[in-house]
């Protein structure tokens, strides 16, 4: 959004309803909001052979996931996958489910 219709949209906010409120919010986050992509079997695979070439090798791992309507970027060496969730050092669980590529680092 530009700064003139945010702007705006300031300068209005204190003469609306709170309903009118409500309703402004979630549409400025449906606008934002990212689909996931949906992976077929072969990109499961691959991310899977990822994971597992790092996890045994002890390789660094950037994992991009999908959370809320966003995409997200973890990096750390990958310390277990259990329970459908990956485990990294330093930045806690991911969910499996949640992941959409993996790159390992050299």
């Amino acid at each position: 959004m530009s700064d003139v219709n945010d702007r705006g949209s300031i300068k209005w906010t204190s003469l609306m309803i709170p309903e009118h409120e409500e309703m402004l919010r979630k549409w400025w986050a449906s606008q934002e909001y990212k689909e996931k992509p949906i992976l077929d079997e072969q990109q499961k695979e691959d991310i899977n052979a990822r994971l597992q070439a790092a996890f045994h090798h002890s390789l660094p791992i950037e994992v991009t996931y999908h959370h809320r309507g966003e995409f997200f970027t973890a990096k750390g060496k990958l310390v277990t996958i259990n329970a459908g969730k990956l485990i990294l050092e330093d930045e806690g669980s991911i969910a499996l489910e949640k992941v959409v590529d993996v790159v390992v680092e050299e």
